[in-house]
């Protein structure tokens, strides 16, 4: 989202690869062995945690629910102001709350805050089964450090408030977003949710549906600084960025702010794509982008809804589909001009 040359630094280096492979794998070889293990976990949840009946909602005994643990014993002098900024903003208790008021989970899931993580994980991950997510310290320390830089380099975006543009809530809102995502993660494993498409595609829509309905636009927006950052820095897209299970950094980019403008075109239009930072050819798939994003998780969530939610879940998924629609029509109206427009030269 700047408009600056880029620069090289050793940490966005290292960042590059972090979070290019966040909650996920890139090599063959450790991505086959994560596919046995996500295979086994999710196969071992679902003999452990009871059925879940489409109709009627979870079994009784599926009553799961998310704790955050911060290891202090665990974490090094260095990353102690990260950890600290995360953990004084509470975004991490934020969505275990919601998620604990929402879903009802058929195994507990534990969120640790530490440097005593797996073999090989070096940023933030979920464990295959769902039930274990490592926002690993030293990865804090690492997003604060690029945020820093984007807060000192970056020329703020006038939807991005002004209170909110420095190191540290930079660094807490991306981090709400980049947990989102693995809370996606999470609950596409402990409920078995289908998927129809990637993975990685769905955790990152997940990060964007629950932030933008429950935290608003700041969270979208700090990881879409976060991300056009390391974009910057990666060069030309290599064959292992290319055949990543990821999409490429900077197209998520663009799909966080897709998702958000489209949730509310009239606030969103100028700011975002009047301002240039999301291409006018993309703003008007957006707004029924959304309305599938937002009907899509509420559908897949509506079974596994907690008794106490239900009523208002209900309602939230209806409400979500009468927009999907809507949008859809308003959409069939202007395709054959959007389409014109497009071929003209």
């Amino acid at each position: 989202m700047g408009r600056r040359p880029p620069r090289r630094t050793e940490l966005i280096t290292v960042l590059i690869t972090v979070l290019s492979r966040c909650g996920g794998h890139s090599a063959l070889s450790r991505g086959a062995v994560a596919g046995a293990m996500l295979v086994a976990g999710l196969a071992t949840a679902v003999l452990r945690g009871g059925p879940v009946n489409a109709a009627t909602g979870p079994a009784d005994d599926a009553n799961g629910k998310v704790t955050v643990v911060y290891e202090d014993d665990t974490i090094k002098p260095e990353d102690r102001h990260a950890v600290d900024v995360v953990r004084k903003s509470r975004v991490l208790e934020r969505t275990a709350d919601w998620v604990n008021s929402t879903v009802a989970l058929p195994h507990d899931m534990v969120v640790k805050v530490t440097g005593k993580v797996p073999p090989g994980v070096t940023d933030a991950v979920t464990q295959p089964d769902g039930r274990t997510i490592y926002m690993t310290a030293s990865f804090l320390t690492e997003l604060r450090g690029a945020l820093a830089d984007v807060a000192k380099n970056v020329k703020r975006p006038a939807a991005f408030p002004a209170d909110e543009y420095n190191a540290d809530d930079l660094t807490a809102l991306s981090t709400r977003f980049v947990f989102g995502h693995e809370m996606g993660h999470a609950l596409q494993r402990q409920l078995m949710l289908p998927n129809l498409g990637l993975e990685e595609d769905a955790a990152d829509g997940f990060a964007s549906f629950q932030t933008v309905n429950t935290a608003g636009a700041s969270p979208s927006l700090a990881a879409a600084l976060l991300f056009d950052e390391i974009a910057r820095k990666e060069g030309e897209l290599t064959l292992e960025g290319l055949s990543s299970d990821h999409p490429v950094t900077q197209q998520r980019v663009f799909n966080f702010l897709c998702y958000l403008e489209g949730s509310d075109p009239k606030k969103y239009e100028g700011p975002l794509v009047g301002a240039g930072y999301l291409p006018k050819t993309r703003a008007p798939l957006c707004p029924q982008a959304w309305a599938m994003l937002d009907h899509g998780w509420w559908s897949q969530l509506r079974p596994h809804f907690r008794e106490a939610f239900r009523k208002q879940g209900d309602q939230e998924q209806a409400a979500a589909r009468a927009r999907l629609i809507t949008e859809t029509e308003a959409f069939a109206k202007q395709l054959d001009e959007l389409r014109s427009r497009q071929s003209s030269p």
